[in-house]
Order: C-alpha cells, then sequence, then structure tokens
C-alpha cells in the first residue's frame, strides 16, 4: 500500500521520509493522481450547459462523483451533495445562510466544543455578531474528554445550533457525536447539529442518516484527495427551505432585473464554475479508501496510534493530550522544558514530519494553558517502521533538547 503513494520515497538528508502530519494533510496516492492527469488530458470542458461531447462527459464525470460520494455519506439523496472548497467553506455556508434565513434569533444559544477548530468557532461567532445569539463553549473533563454532564446541563429552550468535530483535529479524542446529537434533538426537535468532520472522514465510516445530524462537512485533502475540496451534505428538506449564499451563474433557473428565480438543490448552493477536476478526484480518492475498507483502516491506524501513545508513555516526561482510549489517529503532546517548535524541527532534520503549533485551536491552547503542542496524526499508508523511526527520533531529540 505505502508502493501507492510516490512522495513517500522522499528522502531527508540521508534519511526516508516518514510522514506523520496527516491531520493536516494526506498524501495521494498513483490512483488519485492518474485521474487528476485523466481529467486534464481527456475531459477538461465546463459543465452542464455545453453542448458538445466534452462538457457532456465532463458534466457526467461530475455528477457520478456526487452520487459517489453521496454513497459514501449514505446521503439519503445525491441532492444532499454540495461541493465546496474544504471543511471550512461547508461551515462558513451553513453559519452564512443562517444569518440570512431568520432561523436564528437574539437570545438563541450555539453550543460549540472547547476542541473546536478555529473553523468551527469564527463563524459561529460572525452569525452570532449579525443575529445576536450567543455562543457558549461546552468545556472538557479532567481528562481532556468532552464533558457529558455539563453539555446536558447547558442544553434549554434557547438551545438553537450544537456544532462539533466528531474528532478533535488538536486532541485526537472521538467525541460522542450520536450521543450529543441525539440529546440536542430530545431537548429542541428544531435544533440544528453540525458535525465537522474534517478529522473523521478518512478514519472512519460515516452515516449521516444513522447520526441524525443536520449538517456534516469535510476536505477532500484530508481524505487523499487534491486541496481546494470538499463537501457539505445537508438535510433536502433543510437545504431546500434555507437561502442561497453566492450569486451567479448555475445557481439560477432564470434571471431578469426584476428578480431571479433559484435554481434547485443542489445547484442553488454551487455558484459559477466549480473545481470540477477537484470534484471528480474527490470521488477516485473515496473509492480508493472504499477499496481499502474503513474497518480495515481504522483498525491498522487505531494499532499504530496505541503503539505510539505506549512508546511515548514509556520514555517519560511526555504530557501526552487526552486517554489512550477513544481517540482517532491522531496524539498531541506537551513537554515541560520543551518548546514544540524546537521538538518539531529536531524531528524534522531526522526525517520524521510532525505538525507543531496550536492547531488552530487556541481557545483551546489557553484552556490548556500552552503556546502549542507537538503532534503526530496517522493514515492508512503509515507503518510500525514509522512509529519505531519516530519514537527513536523523539528520544533522540529530548536528549539533545534537555
Amino acid at each position: 500500500m505505502t508502493s501507492d503513494f510516490p512522495i513517500l520515497a522522499t528522502r531527508i538528508g540521508k534519511r526516508s521520509l516518514v510522514y506523520l502530519d496527516n491531520a493536516a494533510t494526506t498524501q495521494k496516492p498513483r490512483q488519485v493522481l492518474q485521474a487528476e492527469l485523466d481529467y486534464y488530458e481527456k475531459v477538461n470542458s465546463n459543465i452542464h450547459r455545453g453542448a458538445h461531447y466534452l462538457s457532456r462527459l465532463a458534466t457526467e464525470q461530475h455528477e457520478q462523483a456526487r452520487a459517489t460520494v453521496a454513497r459514501f455519506l449514505n446521503a439519503a439523496s445525491e441532492r444532499e451533495i454540495v461541493f465546496t472548497s474544504g471543511c471550512t467553506a461547508g461551515i462558513n455556508l451553513v453559519a452564512q445562510v443562517l444569518a440570512l434565513s431568520g432561523l436564528v434569533s437574539a437570545g438563541d444559544e450555539i453550543l460549540v466544543t472547547t476542541d473546536a477548530h478555529h473553523s468551527n468557532i469564527v463563524p459561529w461567532q460572525m452569525l452570532c455578531q449579525r443575529t445576536g445569539a450567543v455562543l457558549r463553549p461546552i468545556p472538557l473533563t479532567p481528562e481532556l474528554t468532552l464533558d457529558t454532564s455539563a453539555y446536558l446541563g447547558m442544553l434549554n429552550p434557547r438551545t438553537r445550533i450544537v456544532a462539533a468535530p466528531y474528532i478533535s483535529n488538536a486532541l485526537g479524542v472521538i467525541n460522542p457525536i450520536p450521543q450529543m446529537i441525539a440529546a440536542a434533538k430530545r431537548n429542541r426537535p428544531d435544533c440544528l447539529f453540525l458535525v465537522d468532520g474534517a478529522q473523521s472522514t478518512a478514519h472512519m465510516a460515516v452515516d449521516v442518516q444513522a447520526l441524525g445530524c443536520d449538517f456534516y462537512a469535510f476536505s477532500g485533502h484530508k481524505v487523499y484527495a487534491p486541496t481546494g475540496t470538499g463537501v457539505l451534505w445537508g438535510r433536502e428538506e433543510l437545504l431546500a427551505q434555507l437561502p442561497p449564499w453566492l450569486g451567479g451563474g448555475e445557481m439560477i433557473k432564470e434571471v431578469s432585473f426584476s428578480g431571479t428565480t433559484y435554481n434547485d438543490l443542489p445547484f442553488k448552493y454551487e455558484a459559477g464554475t466549480p473545481n470540477i477536476a477537484g470534484n471528480i478526484v474527490l470521488a477516485a480518492a473515496l473509492d480508493y479508501v472504499q477499496g481499502i475498507g474503513l474497518s480495515e483502516i481504522d483498525a491498522h491506524e487505531q494499532r499504530l496510534t496505541r503503539s505510539l501513545y505506549d512508546g511515548l508513555t514509556a520514555l517519560g516526561g511526555i504530557n501526552i493530550l487526552g486517554p489512550r482510549e477513544g481517540r482517532g489517529a491522531l496524539i498531541s503532546v506537551v513537554i515541560p522544558g520543551v518548546h514544540h517548535y524546537d521538538l518539531g524541527t529536531l524531528l524534522d532534520q531526522m526525517g520524521v514530519a510532525v505538525r507543531t503549533g496550536h492547531h488552530c485551536c487556541q481557545p483551546l491552547m489557553q484552556y490548556l494553558g500552552t503556546t502549542g503542542t507537538t503532534r503526530y496524526s496517522f493514515a492508512v499508508y503509515n507503518t510500525e517502521a514509522d512509529v519505531a523511526a519516530a519514537l527513536s527520533a523523539t528520544e533522540r531529540a529530548l536528549n539533545m533538547l534537555r
């Protein structure tokens, strides 16, 4: 499987690359790279309104890609699949249209998790500024898991929106999303629940119908697809009710100076020329993942994560954020007396690529009392040899820094 990813043959000096920055972006298999080349060599054309062969072919492949995404998420309809430029764009789309919809009023409450990414905080702050709603963070337990009791206590008749990551990009903790959704809906049936799927989509099977959420967003580049691709899934009846966001071509049925009739779903939310190649290649990436099997991917990555967790624990003096169990394929650490950037720099010199910093989670870092962490994160192509290399490099780096 590692041989499917050409970039993994990269050398860092005399060492082979050990790529453990997958929570930031995943590498691309040959099948995905070939799909993009095939599009530009054989298909390249604009879609939906062209009368010629290439336009028809591009349109067919683009809408087949939408069908692939719908199957991947078990959406009830392809009309529920809106192509975006990434998870950030999807969350912003929801927040912006809700601000225009009149469904959010002054005094309504929006709950977000303390471990949320900035892209799942700032759009809701902007919505609050426009509507008079109030943003409330859900606290964490001392073990850095979601405080379920506190969450249940925060739910009340004013709770209008809950937005949470399935897996924390900074902690790796898997949030109890099904239980959170069920509780929110029991409290208020019209409460809207958005799931940030940026860190879950490549690692675990997601069934949006079974979850019972209202929106689910993810980025393509974290699931072996190109950057600048993503998906927002939304319940069809809700998307049909909400107003459009961007105006322009494709999102209209008819335009006159006296008024405009908007297009049907999902095109109402896809103004302008989409990332045609990127969306088609995103489908190829999802096919690649399905071909391996998400249960197999999850089991493989869990073995690696536990192995790294135990190895870091054995090194001693390392504060691993979050519990050993109930986490996704990433581990963040804080090491007293060692700056995260210094550790990341030394690991890089030894061929191990990790991510350092606040991971777009500054409120969480303030909560933790740190400026940042060092994050190791896995993908399908990582191996036990990568874990061993990361542990060896970490030990050597700490011996230099302490």
